[in-house]
């Protein structure tokens, strides 16, 4: 029994550092087209992308320090990726973000 947990370990070390080490590349990836995208919405959508990345990574090493202090980070992490986005696409379908209407 103890030798099937310890391969049930070792198993799960590996596959989170190969997960983290895509997880990387990916975000690697997503900043050469955060900023060189060929348009806004190209960037917008990268950046998000990176966003949900890093609640990824966030998850990972959770799940790595065998912990859960980081929900709370992930959380919040996904409310701010969420008001962004909201955000960034009002601004890029008006051009302003705050409407003032003046009568």
């Amino acid at each position: 029994m103890e030798q099937m947990l310890n391969f049930t370990q070792s198993l799960i070390e590996w596959t989170t550092l190969i997960s983290i080490l895509g997880i990387s590349i990916s975000i690697i990836i997503l900043l050469y087209r955060a900023i060189k995208g060929p348009s806004n919405p190209d960037r917008a959508v990268s950046l998000d992308i990176i966003g949900i990345n890093v609640m990824a990574l966030a998850g990972l090493i959770a799940i790595m320090l065998v912990t859960t202090k980081f929900n709370d980070v992930i959380l919040l992490i996904g409310i701010l990726l969420f008001i962004g986005t909201v955000a960034l696409a009002k601004f890029l379908e008006k051009g302003v973000i705050i409407d003032r209407d003046m009568d």
